[in-house]
């Protein structure tokens, strides 16, 4: 088996909105202060060795975030730029789930084997997509683009946990879709786990209330344990969505304060 390589992690922020406490959690009851202010952050990841470069999710685009009423800061493939990497040259995307937020802009990533869990794509071209609130999350024509990817063999099916590389691991959770995945990634401060929508927020997982957007609760639940088994410690799982992962990481350079942060960096909490 060869050994584990180490890996810089960097987030790359690429939109924003306001948001309300209450928006972001199943339970609204129980949600202290639902009215206060919670807005959230949208961004995409890169993992990078000396021996190869994997993106995980792609992003939304300018118009499916206008439509949502999402402020709109740059294309993810922009954003990658600002780090020296070409989405139009990275070999293997990750994509965590199939909501419009982590699925859209795959004609920017053109070489690219997009990596997805075969629940996901069943699920969302399944019957469950003829309810209206079931279908609220998707672009239709990110699923159209990935459907042809699989034609075109660039979708690349998993059926539960895998490994693209020496040092990262992919793992099958559930929950917040039927196949969500989290990404596990050997750096030089341990085990960091990329947890996308897994937990939204620091909060949704520290408190046990899951996500608004559930597809089940129960799995959710047993998410949080499974992240807390995988990452060295909870200071080494980086949630989908918290403006906070802007403030606890290091910036990956000066010029980029406010765009994008190295993962890999002892946070400052």
């Amino acid at each position: 088996m060869a050994a584990n390589e180490t890996y810089r992690i960097f987030a790359v922020k690429y939109a924003t909105r306001d948001a309300k406490r209450a928006d972001h959690f199943l339970d609204k009851a129980s949600v202290p202060n639902p009215d206060g202010p919670m807005p959230m952050d949208y961004f995409v990841w890169v993992v990078r060795s000396p021996s190869r470069t994997i993106a995980i999710d792609t992003g939304f685009t300018e118009a499916a975030g206008t439509r949502r009423g999402r402020t709109f800061l740059r294309k993810p493939a922009d954003g990658l730029k600002l780090l020296d990497v070409d989405a139009a040259q990275i070999e293997d995307v990750v994509i965590t789930h199939m909501h419009y937020d982590h699925a859209g802009t795959v004609s920017d990533f053109a070489r690219a084997r997009l990596h997805l869990q075969e629940d996901e794509l069943r699920w969302v071209t399944s019957s469950e997509m003829f309810a209206r609130g079931a279908r609220g999350s998707f672009e239709v024509d990110d699923v159209v683009n990935i459907v042809k990817g699989l034609y075109d063999e660039r979708v690349i099916l998993h059926q539960g946990d895998w490994e693209p590389a020496p040092g990262i691991s992919v793992h099958l959770i559930g929950g917040h879709t039927p196949g969500i995945q989290v990404v596990r990634v050997n750096t030089a401060r341990g085990w960091v786990v990329l947890a996308s929508d897994t937990t939204h927020y620091y909060e949704n997982m520290e408190s046990g209330r899951p996500f608004v957007t559930t597809h089940d609760a129960n799995k959710v639940l047993a998410g949080f344990k499974t992240l807390q088994e995988l990452a060295d410690s909870p200071k080494h799982i980086v949630p989908g969505h918290d403006p906070l992962v802007m403030q606890r990481y290091p910036a990956a350079s000066q010029q980029l304060e406010g765009v994008a942060v190295r993962l890999d960096a002892v946070p400052s909490y």
